[in-house]
């Protein structure tokens, strides 16, 4: 069943994890269960679609996003995607719609389930026939009230060393933390109190790798996640997945090889699905789970982005912005970046600690929290901590305060047109999609010095019926947000220079226009896109020849107005915020 090169492949990595006799005993376990999927679900895809292209955008929302009455609001959120979003929208990710106990849903009951009181897979099966769907796969940690950590606790001999018991006299002092809750958290168990290691929160109870039992359940969860209809399966915080003792606990080899596993698995099953690491960490670190390009993650979130593009728009000047993205390279057919700029977490700090200055983050800080915000500190693990992220809407976190509704929607949606420019697949925050601000409820409550979750703030939840009153009122700030932003999703996905593995080349002209080259894969296919993301008009002046056009004149494919080239130059002046993506009109090549 599994072909000669990949089953060696498989062996090489278990050896590795379990030793070389209790790799084949393994593998032997995981044929199994592969057969049972490929029996069960023997035909999952209508279309085929093995990559992705520039038609693929992905919408992040959580499963109760849209709530209406006593109806499930998986069904309500199906119905509202159809109606507002799938004639620009592809993909959907469903945050964690599980049964949980705190943190949103990422504090998993049963992987198997979905909510109760948010619906049943068929409500899934529902919105997969319109949409292509991500599921999270939360498999560094499950909740601390499941069944599997309850058999634990009670001597279940089925989850017998299903968790990580410490000594809570070790010494762990280089673990990196993500976060100010304790290491270890003391439970009763059956054997009398032990300390568990809990990485997230004292909720969070982080699962034992060690024990090759738990990477067999984790392969079964996520074949039962693409039986489901996923075609993308994130894996939450997978740096922290393999632990040891006296070493700082993320990114591990042996983290690096269980990823490769899954890869494994998938490449025999399921070659369409996509799997997509969440690592919030160094950019060395984070691109570390392509791989080789073609044997670990398909796709990782680009961190640095969203504190990079805010940034840009702090300072009127694109400088780092440009410089970063100048600084990428592909690494593979069957690699992209996962853009995003807001997401149900904050603004990361972390990726951008060696790019950004002290100065320039104190002053994001300062932006933050006089426009409602607040922040988020790591534990150092020396006593002191450090900025974690940035806890905001991301359409306040670029609001100057007291301007005028218009100019934020335009800067915002200069914004969004950076992230939708580059190389790689765009995440949008449902939240972006339709303009929304700070949770207000929330935002009081932080000003109070609640202790609360500080994500909360963007986070908010929607009733169905005011929300669409809304998004139809030409007057509310949603209406403006959302309409714009669908035209420029339209204006990407019909062009091919979008793919995201297409080549992408900065214009490093004028440090207040962040300035890229878009090719298409073939290379039939050029544009010029251009984002002034300062509050003055900016001009910048481009040979065609250098950027590979022989062309006359250019037509911005949003507005559809027409530059000439004049004396071997195209020169084009941008009002405040403005956004030109630029095509050849006549091209001789």
């Amino acid at each position: 069943m599994i072909i000669k090169n990949i089953r060696k492949r498989m062996i090489n990595k278990l050896s590795f994890l379990y030793g070389e006799q209790s790799g084949y005993k393994i593998l032997n376990r995981i044929e199994k269960i592969i057969e049972f999927f490929l029996t069960k679900y023997p035909v999952r895809y209508k279309d085929g679609k093995e990559w992705v292209d520039e038609k693929d955008i992905i919408l992040i929302t959580y499963g109760d996003q849209i709530k209406e009455g006593e109806r499930p609001p998986l069904e309500s959120l199906g119905e509202f995607l159809n109606e507002y979003v799938k004639e620009v929208v592809n993909s959907i990710h469903i945050l964690p719609f599980y049964p949980y106990s705190s943190d949103d849903g990422f504090s998993v009951t049963n992987y198997f389930k979905v909510n109760p009181e948010l619906g049943k897979w068929k409500n899934i099966k529902k919105i997969s026939e319109n949409f292509d769907l991500m599921l999270d796969a939360v498999v560094n940690h499950i909740s601390a009230k499941s069944e599997w950590f309850k058999g634990y606790l009670e001597g279940n001999e089925e989850y017998k060393k299903f968790f990580i018991d410490v000594d809570c006299g070790t010494d762990l002092s280089s673990v990196t933390r993500p976060r100010n809750s304790l290491l270890l958290t003391r439970f009763k168990t059956f054997k009398g109190e032990k300390y568990i290691w809990t990485t997230f929160s004292g909720d969070q109870v982080d699962l034992n790798y060690k024990n090759e039992k738990v990477l067999l359940k984790v392969i079964e969860l996520l074949l039962f996640y693409i039986g489901k209809g996923a075609r993308f399966i994130r894996l939450d915080a997978a740096g922290y997945i393999w632990k040891e003792i006296g070493t700082k606990c993320i990114n591990l080899a042996k983290t690096h090889k269980i990823v490769q596993l899954f890869r494994d698995v998938l490449e025999i099953v399921a070659p369409e699905v996509i799997l997509i690491t969440e690592t919030n960490v160094a950019h060395k670190d984070n691109i570390g789970y392509f791989g080789n390009g073609y044997n670990e993650s398909h796709m990782v979130y680009q961190f640095p982005l969203p504190p990079l593009v805010s940034n840009a728009f702090y300072k009127g000047d694109a400088d780092h912005l440009s410089k970063w993205i100048d600084s990428l390279d592909g690494f593979s057919k069957r690699t992209a970046f996962f853009n995003f700029l807001a997401s149900h977490d904050g603004i990361g700090i972390m990726p951008v600690w060696e790019i950004l200055s002290r100065e320039e983050v104190d002053e994001m800080v300062k932006k933050v929290k006089a426009r409602g915000g607040a922040v988020s500190y790591r534990d150092n693990g020396d006593g002191t901590k450090s900025i974690y992220e940035l806890n905001i809407n991301y359409l306040d976190a670029l609001s100057e305060l007291g301007e005028e509704e218009d100019l934020k929607v335009k800067r915002f949606i200069c914004s969004q047109a950076i992230l939708s420019s580059l190389a790689g697949v765009p995440g949008i925050y449902i939240h972006s999609l339709i303009g929304s601000r700070n949770h207000q409820k929330i935002k009081r409550e932080l000003q109070k010095h609640k202790d609360i979750d500080r994500r909360s703030i963007n986070r908010e939840k929607f009733g169905r019926k005011n929300l669409e009153e809304e998004l139809r009122n030409p007057d509310n700030l949603r209406y403006k947000v959302f309409a714009k932003y669908k035209e420029l999703i339209k204006r990407r996905t019909g062009e091919k220079a979008f793919h995201p593995n297409g080549e992408q080349r900065v214009i490093l002209e004028n440090k207040h226009i962040f300035a890229l080259l878009r090719t298409s894969v073939d290379d039939s296919e050029r544009i010029v896109c251009l984002h002034n993301v300062s509050s003055k008009i900016q001009v910048i002046k481009i040979k065609p020849e250098k950027v590979g056009f022989q062309c006359l004149a250019f037509r911005d494919i949003i507005s559809g107005k027409v530059w000439k080239v004049k004396v071997g130059i195209l020169k084009v002046a941008l009002a405040p915020y403005e956004i030109l993506w630029l095509k050849a009109v006549i091209e001789n090549r």
